[in-house]
């Protein structure tokens, strides 16, 4: 028996915008006319082709668990959408060996006059549940949800959170073997956003396959075993998560590893300061110089002060490719300074970062200017830069190192004693012990 669980061959979707959908009842023809008396048929203006997916192509095996990347319109609910029947390929070709459970939306065919109750017996139909296993695991649905209180009340009545947590634990625990889930973490608190990632994890621990969709690239990267990025309806690149999510986090971003603004009128600021320049480059380097793991580089800002005895101190922000704070930084304190203004004129700081300190990745750093314990300026994004990985570190190794920060760190080996003969070894003198 084949090991493929999902195979999809050579799939594209061709959406023609623009143009009228046809009328397959006397009904919907008679509520178009009445809606736009005057409309001619066949006059529906300009039309135009959008494909949605090209020729894609993907397999996922029994128990994987695939991650789906990519900005808004590339393809991803497309995919998915055809994958659970929803709509069709325009060509190609998809095999789903097994029972598919989908959360798309919030609420994912639910019927809104109906009771919770009767949702999750409609839906455990849907899937092709017996009612014997639907009240099997009734209870532990309920349970996962936390909606006990409103289980016999219309769903129309629930919000949309309730409506994702009781979807979500439907599709989770009715036990598809395969189960798709497109941005489940965009709806719900922290709480809940925990609860369905360990869930999944869960369910994929279980053997059952997860085609999983998320701009949350934290949880694509712990959830995940393999991504396949999608661009323009296109498989931009397919394999191992760390590697794909990195990629794909790269390419989200431009590198801007300085600005300048000559004109004090027109930079960004207050009355009191305006940026000038900020720069980031390696310390022995320029700012064509790459900066890898290893490289010691600077982080240079420029502003004017543009009236005396105002005191300003500026901080930074060093955020990293996926949105985390890796350090914060300003100054080090000086009680005198403090309390000591400054008068008018053009100010540089310098903040140097040692090597062998971040992770390989793309950086994006915030500038603050503080005065009298309040942020007069805040420049989200002033610099954004790539550190690049070192040939020498890897040493054999081809993945993406984890961690936020990649420090190296002093260690130290020791000869402690010679390893012991085979006749003083454990397991070679159990053999003459004689038991009492």
């Amino acid at each position: 028996m084949s090991d493929i669980a999902v195979r999809v061959e050579d799939v594209s979707k061709l959406y023609q915008i623009g143009k009228r959908a046809r009328h397959d009842t006397l009904r919907d023809l008679i509520s178009e006319k009445m809606s736009d008396p005057f409309q001619r048929r066949g006059s529906s203006g300009a039309e135009e082709s959008l494909w949605a997916l090209r020729d894609v192509s993907v397999e996922v095996e029994h128990g994987e668990v695939l991650g789906l990347i990519g900005s808004n319109g590339a393809g991803k609910s497309t995919l998915l959408k055809i994958l659970s029947r929803i709509t069709e390929p325009t060509s190609g070709r998809v095999e789903i060996r097994g029972r598919l459970g989908s959360l798309l939306e919030v609420g994912t065919g639910f019927d809104p006059e109906l009771t919770g109750r009767e949702n999750v017996y409609l839906n455990g139909a849907i899937l092709g549940m017996k009612r014997s296993e639907i009240r099997r695991r009734f209870d532990e649905i309920v349970e996962f949800s936390e909606v006990e209180r409103f289980i016999d009340t219309p769903v129309k009545r629930y919000s949309s959170g309730m409506h994702m947590r009781l979807a979500f634990a439907v599709a989770a625990h009715l036990e598809p073997d395969i189960l798709v889930v497109d941005e489940v973490l965009a709806v719900g608190d922290a709480s809940f956003q925990r609860k369905c990632l360990g869930k999944m994890g869960n369910v994929a621990q279980t053997g059952r396959t997860v085609l999983f969709v998320s701009h949350n690239m934290l949880a694509m990267e712990d959830l995940c075993d393999r991504v396949v990025w999608l661009r323009d309806g296109c498989v931009a690149e397919e394999g191992p998560s760390g590697t794909v999510v990195s990629n794909y986090l790269q390419g989200s971003f431009s590198a801007d590893t300085e600005q300048v603004w000559e004109d004090p009128a027109t930079a960004p600021g207050t009355d009191d300061v305006r940026l000038r320049r900020a720069c980031v480059r390696p310390e022995d380097g320029t700012l064509q110089s790459p900066i890898t793991v290893r490289t010691p580089f600077v982080m240079e800002f420029e502003y004017w002060i543009l009236r005396p005895d105002v005191h300003l101190s500026p901080s930074i922000a060093l955020y990293n490719e996926q949105g985390i704070v890796v350090f914060t930084s300003g100054p080090a304190f000086d009680p005198e300074g403090s309390e000591r203004s400054h008068p008018a004129g053009l100010y540089r700081h310098t903040c140097r970062v040692p090597g062998d300190l971040l992770n390989d990745g793309m950086y994006q750093a915030a500038l603050y200017i503080g005065s009298n314990g309040r942020t007069v300026l805040q420049q989200d994004n002033i610099l954004v830069f790539d550190v690049r990985d070192a040939i020498e570190m890897r040493h054999g190794w081809h993945g993406k190192w984890n961690g936020v920060v990649r420090p190296m760190l002093d260690w130290s080996t020791e000869f402690v004693e010679a390893e012991p003969s085979p006749a003083s070894r454990p397991e070679s003198r159990r053999h003459w012990e004689v038991p009492q």
